[in-house]
């Protein structure tokens, strides 16, 4: 366990929440991110949500998630902050991207970027295949992007990500957006 008062806030996708199965589930990945969750809420570990996130998280949560949401609430865990649009940002990944599907695709999960660098720069999301992969290529280009940390809980033998959380979600290198696509074949 990390020692206490050692506590990161951490945005986590909706994709997470939709996914997370609860005492009974048996998919691998419903039971790696509803263990995951757990580990947040048992570890200090805060939740940050933006009004964009939070909505997503309605529409999408599953009922182990909601029911994890309440309790972040009720033990001061959970971090509800209004982050300003960065119009700079959007124009940047705008021109950066190579197709219009890129571009759909950075935008649809830019806002989960936001709130990170508003916070302690960490994002959870299981979209490895196309956000994670064109943000780590835009972070070549942009500099905010480079020092975000990215964590799939899904990804239980390559990133051991309830681990990392014990070790107190500590940014390190192979897990940021700036050396990520160093990982990518």
């Amino acid at each position: 366990m990390v020692a206490k008062g050692v506590s990161k806030q951490l945005v986590i996708d909706a994709s997470v929440a939709r996914s997370s199965g609860g005492e009974d589930a048996t998919y691998p990945t419903s039971v790696h991110c509803r263990d995951f969750l757990q580990a947040v809420l048992d570890i200090c570990h805060k939740v940050v949500m933006t009004p964009d996130i939070k909505q997503e998280w309605d529409k999408h949560q599953s009922t182990f998630a909601l029911r994890w949401r309440r309790r972040m609430v009720a033990k001061g865990k959970f971090v509800f902050l209004n982050v300003p649009l960065d119009k700079e940002l959007w124009d940047k990944i705008d021109q950066i991207a190579a197709t219009n599907r890129q571009r759909a695709e950075m935008f649809k999960d830019l806002r989960l970027l936001e709130a990170a660098i508003a916070t302690d720069k960490t994002v959870i999301s299981l979209d490895d295949n196309t956000a994670r992969t064109f943000f780590s290529q835009a972070a070549v280009e942009i500099n905010a992007l480079k020092e975000i940390v990215w964590v799939n809980p899904d990804k239980v033998e390559e990133e051991t990500p309830i681990e990392w959380l014990e070790r107190g979600a500590k940014p390190e290198s192979d897990r940021l957006l700036g050396t990520w696509r160093d990982r990518v074949p």
